[in-house]
């Protein structure tokens, strides 16, 4: 959890409550959409929630290392967007992406003083949580519009950074790959006071 000192939140503990959204996000989005079967996962409460998140010990390692790098240049304002796709594993075809766009925000209503060398939100971790709340649920619904996924899926999470972002060794560089007959559904936002994020599900209609 980020912790929030004297109501004061900077660009590290923003960084943080926004990787840990992705983390819970990620893990909803896995099960709502049956891509690992559901006793792979157990229930935790967060955001006043019940929120299903995987077990499986390669998925949890993978997640820590990618979002642990995520937080990381999130806490430098150097990341515009995450995407989580959902692939075929027979075709390798994407069916699904998920995007969580990143916004900086300038200041709002005296939230935010802004020192270049440290912004730092005064809005309250409560009012935050209740935003992230909100597009929780909405992740949760989306069951009941999203074409049923048929096929053997896998995942993946990529990252678009900032040009001149440096990037560990062992990270490839890819694109991101087009999703045929796509539909876009934008999901409510919630915002840090220094970082402004945007859910958005891109899938593919059936025929």
């Amino acid at each position: 959890m980020a912790t929030s000192t004297q109501n004061a939140i900077t660009l590290k503990g923003s960084a943080a409550i926004v990787t840990e959204y992705l983390n819970y996000g990620i893990n909803s989005i896995l099960f709502q959409r049956g891509i690992y079967p559901p006793e792979q996962f157990t229930s935790v409460q967060q955001y006043g929630l019940t929120i299903l998140m995987s077990t499986d010990e390669k998925i949890i390692a993978f997640l820590q290392k990618v979002l642990g790098q995520v937080q990381e240049w999130l806490g430098r304002n150097e990341v515009e967007k995450i995407s989580m796709e959902i692939t075929n594993v027979h075709t390798k075809e994407v069916l699904e992406r998920w995007d969580f766009k990143v916004h900086n925000e300038p200041p709002v209503n005296g939230e935010t003083k802004m020192d270049p060398n440290n912004p730092v939100s005064s809005k309250e971790l409560k009012k935050i949580q209740a935003e992230i709340r909100d597009v929780m649920r909405q992740i949760a619904a989306t069951i009941s519009y999203l074409p049923l996924i048929e096929y053997i899926c896998t995942f993946d999470v990529l990252i678009h950074t900032v040009k001149g972002c440096e990037v560990p060794e062992k990270w490839k560089e890819t694109d991101e790959v087009g999703i045929q007959n796509v539909q876009t559904v934008q999901l409510k936002s919630f915002s840090t006071g220094l970082q402004k994020i945007d859910t958005i599900v891109n899938y593919k209609m059936t025929d």
